[in-house]
């Protein structure tokens, strides 16, 4: 068996190296024709603004510049006929006939468009996390792209920032397993099959660390924490194959991503080998201006010789490469490289084979929005939602009897999407009044009431309202619509209130400082507690929110995040019992502000927090240390316990593995899904180790009254960190074994790392 799967690798390390030749020579020749002109061309990557700019600067004159060969790529065109317009101009009106990589940001779904990527992290399913990628390859592919601006795997601990909605979460390990699927799901296993999309890796890097939460903004750290803590999901990116990366907007060390030599060069391409092509983020090389780098050709310089391959929109590199060549500020061979990885790109895409391979009126026909991937999306949607509270066995609701949907997100198609779903139609969306109806049947009565707007607050709206109404403020004053709610209330058995964040209320440039729900929902949830009656609070957010009151008011709480097209239905399955939920939280919820940023993996002080402790203790005065609800953590409709955790030796040398396993009995009345969870901790260090870390997962289906050994195997690479001197050892000394249901309720072991 061992000789086969030999020569079985054998054989596809020669067929990949003959490939690589073939390209090679490809390559070669094409550039022995191209002028500098052209191949600085290839650097350009431009949006005719069609879609949505983040940035002021949309490009000019596109289709002049296609066709002088100052193209290498558009972005920002939806749609299979603009996209072969476009590609026409460059293969029969260019000098080469070079054909155009198309990208966007897909990030979670194209048409059909599942939860924000924080939801999908919260299923802790990485084969779902896969296919959704996959389903969202199959759709963009049909309707022309083959290039998507994701995933984005930032590591992020301060819920202010808003991008916090586009990752996996706060943790190195999770987020590194989401960042391989994700890659593997956009570019299967062969990128020029018309069904795949190449992935692009961002922000590289450290971008969710923005000081204050503001986007944008400076981060600074220190290496050691750098490698520990958010290099890990970019490595595992690079390492399932990913074709791009997508430089950051922050300060590294006092030098921008996107002109950090050490960042694009040293490490990503000589420590760890990436062989792919390096593009700038939305304007990213101009506004190094603003960071005090210098003028637009001395910071296109300094991109170029970082490393960065590809100048998006703001054509840097286009101006004023040819002059820096001539002055010596850049070297031939840096444009050549540039050019080459680019070029490289094009040829593993399949696209000088075929320029339109995915350019297919049929395939956008057939393949997009379909039933069956709406389908797909709800059952998606649902193994995200998170129950953070369920007092009196308040849900699964009953299909009989008269509910009250009240809140300004209950009858909604605007919010539902989430954030950067540039692709999605809103207006396409299934509404909770939509859903509850639908999945409640003629047995039950609903009475819906908006009961408050997002916001009563204007000025907050107009910011959040920039690509189209997403706060829709009411005529009617709130005194009127808290009326109208509470009628309506006071006629149900039972209360249901959908509240939370409006879609663009997350997302780039949607930082807050205040991550409560707007007052005006605050009051509708004290108002309607007021009633007596049981409270389903339905929380719709990009964001940990700090949910403190609405905890305290709440008979039960779900966090459902922005669902997308299906969310409406997918809210109505799990809170009428067809889906047991069974998401964790991959982010903290504070209690308040004032603990932010907050995250489970934390370092002790010399002082650590404990119970009744003195004055001099690493401790509020106001509040616990601990979060309102830990990384983690998630209820289900059933119970599960967890038996004491055993192992099977306590001394461990490093060529052995150490086995840990716990029984997970489901001893509630619903079949259910429970995420267990592998915790270590290397109790004595060279440098100071976390109070524990994530090292495995397994989410599990356990039938009511079944019980099953659950079991991991701890290896050497378990153990070992980056160290002082940034080398990847495991020191050996006492660990810690965790397992359980979240970061804070765990069965706990211990053994020894032999020397």
């Amino acid at each position: 068996m061992k000789k086969m799967l030999f020569v079985l690798m054998m054989a596809f390390v020669v067929n990949a190296n003959a490939q690589d030749a073939k390209m090679k020579t490809f390559v070669d020749g094409l550039m022995k024709k191209m002028t500098l002109d052209e191949k600085i061309g290839q650097l350009n990557l431009i949006t005719p603004g069609s879609g949505i700019p983040t940035g002021a600067v949309v490009s000019t004159d596109v289709e002049k510049k296609i066709k002088e060969g100052n193209v290498g790529g558009l972005f920002g065109v939806i749609g299979v006929d603009k996209i072969k317009q476009a590609q026409k101009i460059a293969v029969e009106q260019s000098r080469l006939k070079i054909p155009l990589i198309f990208g966007s940001d897909v990030i979670h779904g194209y048409k059909t468009t599942v939860p924000i990527p924080l939801g999908l992290s919260a299923s802790w399913d990485m084969k779902l996390i896969e296919h959704s990628a996959r389903e969202a390859a199959i759709e963009a592919t049909a309707d022309g792209l083959c290039w998507t601006f994701s995933p984005m795997v930032d590591i992020a601990r301060d819920p202010r920032w808003g991008r916090i909605a586009e990752g996996g979460g706060e943790d190195p390990y999770l987020g590194s397993q989401i960042a391989k699927a994700m890659v593997k799901g956009y570019q299967g296993d062969d990128l020029s099959k018309n069904n795949t999309l190449m992935a692009c890796v961002k922000h590289f890097a450290l971008y969710g660390a923005a000081e204050a939460g503001r986007d944008y903004n400076t981060t600074d750290m220190s290496r050691v924490r750098m490698y520990n803590e958010y290099l890990p999901p970019y490595k595992a990116a690079i390492e399932a194959g990913a074709g791009s990366v997508m430089s950051s907007f922050n300060e590294i060390d006092g030098v921008p991503a996107t002109g950090n030599k050490w960042l694009l060069t040293d490490l990503l391409r000589k420590q760890w080998g990436f062989k792919g092509f390096v593009v700038s983020d939305y304007t990213s090389v101009n506004e190094m201006i603003n960071h005090g780098m210098g003028d637009l050709q001395t910071v296109s310089a300094l991109a170029l010789n970082a490393g960065l391959d590809m100048d998006m929109v703001g054509e840097g590199f286009l101006t004023t490469t040819k002059k820096s060549l001539a002055e010596k500020k850049v070297t031939q061979k840096q444009i050549d490289d540039a050019c080459r990885r680019i070029l490289e790109a094009k040829y593993k895409l399949g696209l000088f084979d075929d320029p339109f391979r995915y350019i297919d009126e049929a395939r956008m026909k057939q393949e997009v929005l379909t039933p069956e991937r709406r389908k797909e999306a709800r059952e998606i949607a649902a193994h995200t939602f998170v129950l953070l509270k369920n007092n009196n066995q308040a849900l699964p609701l009953k299909r009989s009897g008269t509910i009250g949907l009240i809140g300004p997100l209950a009858n909604d198609k605007s919010n539902m999407l989430g954030t950067w779903a540039v692709s999605g139609d809103p207006q396409m969306s299934i509404p909770v009044l939509d859903g509850m109806k639908s999945v409640g049947g003629t047995g039950v009565n609903i009475l819906y009431a908006k009961g408050a707007n997002i916001s009563d607050d204007t000025l907050f709206a107009k910011k959040v309202n920039v690509f189209g109404t997403r706060i829709d403020i009411d005529k009617r004053s709130p005194a009127e619509m808290l009326t109208e709610a509470l009628n309506v209330a006071n006629q149900s058995d039972v209360i249901v209130a959908v509240v939370g964040e409006a879609s663009e209320m997350t997302g780039e440039a949607a930082s807050r400082t205040d991550i409560t729900l707007p007052e005006s929902q605050k009051l509708l949830i004290m108002a309607l507690s007021k009633t007596g009656k049981p409270l389903i609070v339905v929380v719709m957010t990009g964001r940990p929110l700090a949910l403190t009151e609405e905890n305290n008011y709440a008979t039960s709480m779900i966090v459902t995040w922005h669902a997308g097209i299906e969310a409406g239905n997918a809210i109505a399955d799990v809170l009428f019992g067809n889906y047991n939920p069974s998401g964790k939280l991959s982010a903290t919820f504070p209690r308040n502000i004032g603990q932010v940023p907050i995250y489970y993996n934390h370092k002790n002080t010399g002082r650590p927090s404990a119970p009744n402790s003195p004055k001099f203790q690493s401790n509020y005065l106001d509040a616990p240390n601990s979060p309102l609800f830990p990384f983690g953590y998630g209820l289900s409709y059933t119970s599960f316990s967890y038996s004491d955790l055993s192992i099977d030796k306590k001394e461990m040398k490093a060529s052995e593995k150490v086995t840990a396993s716990v029984t997970v009995t489901n001893n509630g009345n619903y079949d259910g899904e429970e995420v267990v969870q592998l915790y270590i901790r290397d109790v004595v260090g060279s440098i100071t180790r976390p109070l524990k870390e994530l090292k495995g997962f397994q989410k599990v289906f356990l039938k009511k009254g079944e019980s099953r050994k659950i079991t991991f195997s701890i290896g050497i690479d378990d153990l070992k960190f980056y160290n002082y001197d940034l080398k990847w050892v495991a020191e050996p000394g006492d660990f810690e074994v965790m397992i359980g249901t979240n970061s804070d309720q765990v069965k706990k072991s211990s053994f020894k790392l032999l020397k």
